[in-house]
């Protein structure tokens, strides 16, 4: 048979599953950004399945039991048990210039109505330019200023040009940026699993929107994993003690490993190849010292 030169609805659907596993909107039509990727060169995808294969290296047979994988590129959380995903959602990490660390930790404990003390880059970059155009910020946004000694003082005696030796705490709350609750784990870039009001921007394919933690979609459902007590911490306990509004922090019976890590490959069920965008631009740096390594060998 002659290959068709009508855009059918065959074709539309294969260009869909393109879409789809290059992480773009799935609607069938060839814009830019999929005619862009359909002319991918061989080559590069070939050096983006080595950075990949490097990255799997690092953490192969990493866990066997119970742990959290953090997918970041994949914008994809997983609960594993026995290399099986048991549980699994969508997430939102940092954005390109505030990106979310690639590391592994253990979570210890987790924090229900949290309040959110506004940290240095956020403070510097986001906070303090939105004050300055107007004190309604903090009050819109339950926003408490607090001295050095942790004593709450007033924004008017603040020198907002140069405020010095201030911290700014959220209220915990619906509003809240951490939401309802966090997910804590020792690192040393002071990033955490939470919830977030802004839930509509799971709905986005590609979701780098945060200041560098991980928001994660239905996180009361991990949480109720993590705490593994179905008497005293199913969901329904766990929705009640949320209800107080009081902020508590609740250790894990048995701390629960957690890798984040950063592939930009996939291999599906069905073993189909997917190409995930590289938001970091992080698998030239891995190339680049594959093919430096392998000169040097030589």
């Amino acid at each position: 048979n002659k290959p068709s030169s009508v855009y059918d609805k065959t074709m539309v659907q294969a260009v869909k599953r393109f879409q789809k596993e290059s992480y773009q909107d799935a609607d069938g039509v060839i814009g830019p950004s999929t005619l862009r990727k359909l002319n991918t060169p061989i080559d590069h995808q070939i050096n983006q399945v080595r950075a990949n294969l490097e990255r799997l290296r690092w953490f192969h047979n990493e866990y066997k039991n119970d742990y959290v994988l953090v997918d970041l590129a994949g914008y994809r959380i997983y609960y594993m048990q026995d290399g099986k995903p048991v549980w699994q959602s969508r997430v939102q990490i940092g954005k390109a210039y505030r990106q979310t660390p690639i590391f592994k930790s253990e979570i210890n404990y987790i924090t229900l109505n949290p309040t959110w003390t506004i940290p240095p880059t956020i403070l510097n970059e986001d906070a303090l330019p939105a004050i300055r155009r107007s004190h309604s910020y903090l009050t819109r946004n339950h926003i408490r200023v607090l001295d050095n000694n942790g004593k709450e003082i007033s924004a008017n005696v603040v020198n907002w040009s140069h405020p010095g030796n201030i911290t700014l705490r959220q209220d915990a709350g619906s509003g809240n940026s951490l939401g309802q609750l966090v997910i804590r784990f020792p690192n040393a870039y002071s990033v955490y699993m939470h919830d977030t009001p802004h839930q509509a921007m799971f709905g986005a394919n590609q979701r780098a929107f945060s200041s560098g933690c991980i928001r994660v979609e239905r996180v009361q459902e991990l949480a109720v994993l993590l705490l593994n007590d179905p008497e005293k911490w199913n969901r329904a306990t766990l929705e009640t003690e949320l209800s107080t509004k009081k902020t508590r922090n609740v250790t894990l019976s048995k701390k629960v490993p957690v890798l984040l890590a950063y592939w930009t490959v996939d291999v599906g069920t069905d073993g189909r190849v997917s190409f995930k965008p590289d938001v970091y631009e992080q698998d030239a740096k891995v190339i680049k010292a594959l093919d430096n390594h392998h000169t040097s060998s030589q």
